[in-house]
């Protein structure tokens, strides 16, 4: 039985290969990115094939398949030619075959980088003497010279001069560019004979050029590994960046953006437009959404695509991996894009209502991804008060359960169905029965790296906390108006004097949203000192502070005696009890 196999491997002559290029039936697919070779990699390069040594294989992709469309666009140097369809596409070999067509096919200045990254522009030559000279290294006799061909010493005094061919030939110095250009090659050699003195001289040199250096650039082979063209469009992202290992992982986006310019689509406008819809400044759950990425909307709609597709029993699975997106046509993006956004709009609305106002509270933006997704699926469902109690335990179990950390996209793929599901009378999400919380965990939240610290401060807030100052609750005017933060209460400089376990004083327990004003009178005194500092400044009673504290589920006797031990206890117990009330089940 013969084994199975996407590619083929085959040898391609150098100039064959350069001259597909030249011709566009060989192209770059538009998701690689544009690079440059800096100056001594490209000398390097030329060296290589000058004395025939490998220089690695290139990959291609043959063209063809319908499932696997990529806008292609021409290698580096190309202008002013009328786009065709390639034959097979760039993967692999990118940067050689750029610094090569640039150096060898034409006939303008190479663009490239000097040794700290600034772009400059070059002409390659060869030294005649030095490369037909057995006893001198190959590295003197390939050179690169600025872009009017002089080159200077200190104090800009010229050191040569080759700025027309009489001055090429005078010195010896012929253009690499010429080498694959037989008919201009005769033009310059013509000039190198022209001298009637040296005709015998340079015959032997020219002679020793065609036999020894010249046929090393005409022959030169190529390794080539061709992807078939029915290589599916999952595989062929995959064996690019398994070989592109020197430069940045490709997102999807930008493999669909090169996928659908194939069919004149441009993605990348249309997600700005996107963008600007669900970052709108006059939208009040802008600063929710203002993390939102492009993968995060294609992963929405991956998964209501593939949802649809379950419930049409077009196929089983719900998902929005890496593949899947990949697998998304242009009508798949037209049928569920708008309707994504929308989904991420009701999704930041729903946050506001438990109290998130921006990205920096809220615990996992992953989870916006399912959320948006149900949202969409519900419809006007979800304007229901019964449905959206629902919505609200699957969340905060999510983010007590501290389930949403890195890899997420199996969770999404339960979570849409399981979730519609329980709304309309199934059992409960698996998001739900997995979630625990366990007590102890409240002495390890200290900074918002966790998504159950940032949910503990955003329940804060929803249960009602009031302003210590100016005891107002807590909305999205104060909180942006208030500069509402989550502050320390017994503060960090007195625990510090008391010796109190940062383990304690540092946790979410002693931790609670305040205005950067009231947390500015707090300083570093003693509860009690700045609680009768707060009474006097503000002119309040005792009685108005303490049933402001009692929204901050602080224990008056307490905090009023500075007893620190008694109100970690108290308030620890009354966080769980919170926990416990949107979570729907005990803490462990």
């Amino acid at each position: 039985m013969s084994a199975i196999t996407t590619f083929d491997s085959t040898v391609e002559s150098l100039s064959d290969l350069l001259s597909s290029i030249k011709e566009l039936r060989t192209q770059l697919p538009d998701f690689q990115r544009g690079w440059v070779w800096d100056d001594e990699r490209i000398k390097n390069l030329l060296i290589s094939i000058s004395l025939s040594y490998p220089i690695g294989s290139v990959m291609m992709l043959q063209t063809g398949n319908p499932n696997v469309r990529f806008a292609p666009r021409p290698v580096e140097g190309i202008s002013g030619v009328t786009q065709v369809e390639p034959d097979r596409l760039i993967l692999d070999g990118q940067q050689r075959l750029t610094s090569l067509f640039q150096s060898l096919i034409l006939r303008n200045p190479v663009k490239t980088r000097d040794s700290r990254g600034k772009e400059i522009l070059r002409h390659y030559y060869i030294n005649i003497d030095k490369i037909i000279d057995p006893d001198i290294d190959r590295e003197e006799a390939i050179i690169s010279v600025s872009e009017d061909k002089v080159v200077k010493g200190p104090g800009n005094v010229i050191l040569a001069d080759y700025s027309d061919i009489t001055k090429e030939c005078e010195a010896g110095m012929i253009p690499v560019n010429l080498i694959l250009h037989p008919a201009e090659l005769l033009v310059w050699q013509t000039r190198y004979f022209s001298d009637p003195d040296k005709i015998a001289e340079r015959s032997v040199k020219w002679g020793k050029l065609l036999s020894e250096v010249f046929p090393r650039f005409t022959n030169y082979q190529t390794p080539v590994i061709m992807l078939r063209k029915h290589t599916p469009k999952e595989a062929v992202c995959q064996v690019f960046e398994n070989v592109n290992t020197g430069g940045v992982s490709l997102t999807v986006f930008e493999l669909l953006t090169a996928s659908f310019a194939a069919d004149n689509f441009e993605l990348r406008k249309n997600w700005e437009t996107k963008k600007a819809k669900l970052t709108n400044t006059n939208n009040v759950f802008n600063k929710i959404l203002a993390d939102i990425s492009s993968t995060d909307l294609l992963q929405s709609i991956s998964l209501l695509t593939t949802y649809n597709r379950r419930k049409q029993k077009l196929s089983s699975a719900v998902s929005c991996k890496r593949r899947d997106i990949l697998k998304l046509t242009l009508d798949d993006y037209v049928t569920w894009g708008d309707k994504a956004v929308q989904g991420f709009i009701e999704a930041a609305k729903f946050l506001q209502e438990q109290n998130i106002f921006s990205s920096r509270d809220l615990p996992y933006g992953s989870q916006l991804i399912p959320l948006s997704a149900i949202f969409v699926e519900l419809g006007n469902q979800a304007h229901n008060l019964n449905v959206r109690n629902k919505i609200a335990r699957w969340y905060w179990s999510g983010v007590l359960g501290e389930l949403y950390g890195g890899g997420s996209e199996t969770k999404f793929a339960r979570d849409l169905p399981e979730v519609i599901e329980w709304i309309n009378g199934g059992v409960e999400p698996s998001t739900i029965r997995d979630a625990n919380f366990a007590a102890e965990r409240l002495y390890s939240l200290r900074t918002r790296n966790s998504a159950a610290y940032k949910g503990l401060h955003v329940l804060l807030m929803k249960s009602g906390g009031k302003d210590f100052i100016s005891g107002v609750s807590i909305n999205i005017q104060t909180y942006y108006g208030d500069g509402i933060d989550i502050h320390h209460i017994f503060p960090r400089a007195y625990c510090e004097r008391n010796n109190i376990d940062k383990k304690m004083y540092d946790s979410i327990v002693n931790k609670t949203p305040l205005s950067y004003k009231t947390n500015r009178i707090i300083g570093g005194n003693a509860p009690s000192i700045y609680l009768d500092k707060i009474q006097n400044q503000r002119q309040l009673t005792e009685n108005e502070l303490n049933d402001i504290l009692r929204t901050h589920l602080i224990d008056i006797d307490s905090i009023r005696h500075d007893d620190f031990d008694k109100f970690f206890e108290t308030r620890k117990t009354q966080l769980i009890q919170i926990i416990e009330s949107v979570m729907g089940k005990k803490v462990i």
